[in-house]
């Protein structure tokens, strides 16, 4: 099967010519055919069967029906909502108004209730019911299986039908395949001018991205346009129902949850507080929406609609219309009368006066004409299927083909067509809509199996396009990187470029965390001032700043919480004070203390919060805690993770889906300032042992995670006397009556004679070479048992864990010439070289850690 080529208007209008009246299956294609009349006519020509009957321009009967069957019955919202579209339905494929009634699941008070109440209203189906063309008129009718039963009830006994298709088929043109819906758009909006506007159309999915897309574009490019947003999509009308939801959704609503409200308010709160509650910020914005919030409960919908329009200095008179219409203009507002409200706006469109001029946006699920020279197609996706009703007065066979009939209609609009498609989204194929299935003979997933284009960003210039601006970007090279900085560019270049460009909220666990560490180095700098009843303070005026992020159930618990976080710290700090007197390599301290501040004495201290900036490696960082001049640790109030996690998480070739070199970064500005030295890095979570603490049953050393730089490469190392003797005295039992019978000296020789495989995988490394010579080596020492066959392999076992659990001189030698790379990447993306990619050294980023998703486009790799 192919897609069957529509007649053109003009020889459509030749056919229809000798008739005295044509009934057509929608209002545009009708007036398509008026517009070509060249001769007098009396009365109308080409006309809806549902115009004809009724003598006016159609009207949206169900929202009328449902207003009269609310006013006039004791029906609730939703339930009359339900009948109402079941009878009118009913009534459309059968022909009568009580044609439901024949059906027993349907057959119920409700039901008869809205039948009494719909069959005394004057509606455009009653008029139809009542409506019989005269016997002596020439009629024809254009697509009759289009029209329903009670469309085509009208029909006198004689009349002419007259086939909307020839016998040929349509050769359409090809699928050009943009990057994203944004190019689509452009492309649209790239070829549109308000000299031209009026001369072409666009067909979308009204309910997908491309609707508002496409609106704000053409807004943007002050290109007039009609068809578009209805009553629902005014911004100031979704604002006025946001405000009164917002007012009954209690203390806990967050700042980011409102926050375009307040901008529609004209009073936009700073970004910094978007994870805060409304109750707990102190801003113009929500001082006033909580006065407003408090006096809902004694407002009317007439009086909230005033107050709203004092703040924006706006006038909703089209929304009190429709407030006076439903009767609640003068009803309190109460959350079930929110509800109520909401419903009937998202389930009926409320008509609105529009200025037909400018492009013509057209529904796909609605249009079926579009007498538009140029027309453009966007999407083409499965939102354009028509899902028939499933009830039993449809015959699902004849909706389907009445449906895909009006989609090849459709396709056919204007002289040019341009079909806009994706062929991807979010990684996965986009699936064409379902009528393709049955209209091309071929087998296919995607747009790009069909006859398809593929336009590039260069490729998609109609006309000139936008206008752009210059802007002045900094450009200057990045000297050095933070641990931070360098996980998040190698997950993801792009999330990189966005969070440098673009602020971010505060966290709560951002805020906890920076007083931890504020505590925990005011401690240092003054234990003697701090004892175990001032924790209960502390905990108390942490919680006090957090407060503002947590509900009202979270307080309890957080409180306890940071008791306990506060009790380990000082625990920790008594049996381990720093040694030493200075830590010269650092640059200085990091900014304000909190609690330094609060208790009013300073808490500088040559050990806490050094900030350092690395020139010849390129690396900056700030060290929370330096013990002495070879052991630094980390304050984390996360989960724990194993050294192995650590050293796994941190590896370069190729890197983990959750990249973090901190450790790898500051033992390598370490190893700088003391070159030859053994190095140690230790995570101090001190929230680990919560549960237990609670129960008195801590211990700190289940808090430490210590990872270990030795000053060698890890071949040198494993095959030193010190892990010799490891073997013989800390592996495993039979590791350890092997190893014992066998001299450094035969140990040694196995490491000469073989090279250790580079493998981080214990099945490789016993399947290995090595593997084997370690084993006769032994057997030869020992003898030929079996536990020295066991012994070795839990000796390689024990080695590989050395290999990932700790860090060597060529790991930190790779690591820094890793940084130099990414640098050199990095710099080249901002001096305009290419864009920040989307994909990161391992491919497809771990969206999880990407903050700014909304910023990148799905699909695009580049």
């Amino acid at each position: 099967m192919s897609i069957s080529r529509a007649k053109s208007l003009e020889s459509l209008y030749e056919e229809c010519k000798p008739f005295d009246l044509v009934l057509v299956p929608d209002a545009p294609l009708a007036s398509a055919l008026n517009r070509r009349l060249d001769r007098p006519h009396f009365g109308p020509f080409a006309i809806t069967p549902r115009r004809l009957a009724a003598r006016r321009r159609e009207q949206a009967e169900d929202r009328l029906a449902f207003l009269a069957v609310i006013e006039q019955t004791e029906l609730d919202w939703k339930e009359a909502s339900y009948v109402v579209g079941n009878i009118l339905q009913c009534w459309e494929y059968q022909g009568t108004v009580d044609a439901i009634l024949e059906y027993e699941a349907f057959r119920t008070d409700a039901t008869r209730t809205a039948v009494d109440c719909i069959s005394k209203l004057d509606t455009t189906s009653r008029r139809l019911t009542a409506y019989t063309i005269e016997d002596e008129k020439a009629v024809a009718v254009v697509g009759i299986d289009q029209l329903t039963e009670l469309e085509q009830s009208i029909l006198p006994a004689e009349y002419d039908t007259i086939d909307p298709f020839t016998d040929e088929s349509f050769d359409h043109p090809p699928f050009r395949v943009l990057d994203s819906p944004a190019a689509i758009v452009e492309t649209v909006v790239d070829t549109a001018t308000p000299a031209n506007a009026d001369k072409i159309g666009v067909v979308l999915d009204a309910s997908s991205e491309y609707s508002s897309l496409v609106e704000s574009a053409l807004e943007a490019a002050e290109i007039p346009y009609y068809g578009g947003p209805g009553f629902t999509d005014d911004p100031q009308h979704r604002a006025f129902v946001q405000l009164l939801r917002c007012g009954h959704a209690g203390r806990d609503t967050r700042v980011g949850d409102v926050n375009d409200l307040f901008t529609r308010l004209g009073m936009p709160v700073a970004i910094e507080h978007a994870e805060k509650c409304v109750t707990d910020v102190d801003t113009e914005a929500t001082n006033w929406l909580l006065e407003f919030s408090h006096s809902l409960e004694s407002q009317t919908f007439e009086t909230a609609i005033d107050a709203f329009e004092r703040v924006t200095g706006t006038h909703l008179e089209a929304f009190r219309n429709e407030l006076v219409t439903l009767g609640i203009a003068d009803d309190p507002v109460t959350e079930s009368a929110v509800d109520r409200l909401e419903f009937y706006l998202q389930t009926y469109e409320v008509p609105m006066d529009r200025e037909n001029e400018g492009v013509l946006l057209a529904d796909a699920q609605s249009a079926g004409h579009v007498d538009r020279p140029v027309v453009f197609y966007l999407g083409l996706d499965e939102g354009w299927t028509h899902s028939s009703p499933s009830r039993p007065w449809v015959d699902s066979d004849q909706a389907f083909e009445r449906n895909i009939r009006g989609f090849q209609r459709l396709l056919q609009n204007g002289v040019d067509q341009y079909y806009l498609v994706q062929d991807t989204a979010g990684g996965s194929p986009v699936t064409p809509c379902l009528y393709f299935e049955e209209l091309f003979d071929t087998d296919f997933e995607r747009f790009s199996d069909l006859d398809a284009v593929h336009y590039g960003r260069s490729d998609r210039s109609m006309q000139e396009g936008f206008e752009k601006e210059p802007i002045h970007a900094d450009t200057r090279t990045v000297d050095a990187i933070s641990q931070s900085s360098l996980s998040t560019y190698v997950n993801c270049p792009r999330e990189y470029f966005y969070s440098r460009l673009l602020d971010n909220p505060n966290k709560d666990y951002f805020v906890e965390g920076n007083l931890f560490h504020d505590f925990a180095e005011y401690y240092v700098a003054h234990p003697e001032h701090i004892d175990s009843a001032d924790l209960g303070e502390v905990a108390s005026v942490i919680l006090e700043e957090v407060d503002p992020f947590l509900r009202g159930v979270e307080r309890d618990i957080r409180r306890t919480k940071y008791r306990i976080g506060l009790e380990t710290i000082v625990e920790f700090l008594e049996e381990h004070p720093p040694q030493g007197e200075a830590f010269v390599t650092a640059d200085g301290g990091w900014g304000r203390n909190f609690f330094a501040e609060y208790y009013d004495r300073p808490a500088e201290t040559p050990h806490t919060e050094l900030w350092f900036e690395n020139s010849e490696l390129r690396i900056k960082g700030k060290i929370d805690l330096v013990f002495d001049r070879t052991r630094l640790l980390d304050y984390k109030s996360g989960s724990k993770k194993s050294a192995h996690s650590v050293v796994k998480h941190s590896a370069i070739d190729p890197p983990s889906d959750t990249p973090n070199f901190q450790a790898l970064l500051y033992l390598a500005h370490q190893r700088s300032t003391q070159p030859g030295e053994t190095l140690q890095f230790t995570f101090f979570h001190f929230l680990e042992t919560l549960d237990e603490a609670v129960t008195g049953d801590s211990n700190l050393d289940q808090c430490l995670t210590t990872i270990t730089y030795h000053p060698v490469p890890y071949e040198k190392h494993i095959s030193s006397q010190e892990v010799f003797e490891e073997l013989q005295d800390e592996a495993a039992k039979k590791c350890q009556k092997t190893f014992s019978q066998v001299s450094y000296d035969a140990y040694h020789r196995v490491f000469e004679a073989n090279e250790f495989p580079a493998t981080r995988d214990s099945g490789v490394l016993i399947d290995s070479a090595f593997a084997e010579s370690v084993t006769d080596r032994m057997k030869d020492e020992v003898g030929d048992y079996k536990y020295v066959e066991q012994g070795c392999k839990q000796a390689l076992r024990y080695l590989l864990r050395i290999r990932t659990q700790n860090y060597f001189s060529d790991d930190l030698d790779a690591f820094e010439e890793f940084v130099a790379d990414r640098l050199e990447e990095l710099n080249h993306c901002r001096s305009g070289g290419e864009r920040f990619p989307v994909a990161g050294l391992a491919g497809e980023p771990n969206y999880r850690y990407v903050d700014h998703r909304d910023c990148i486009l799905e699909g695009e790799t580049r």
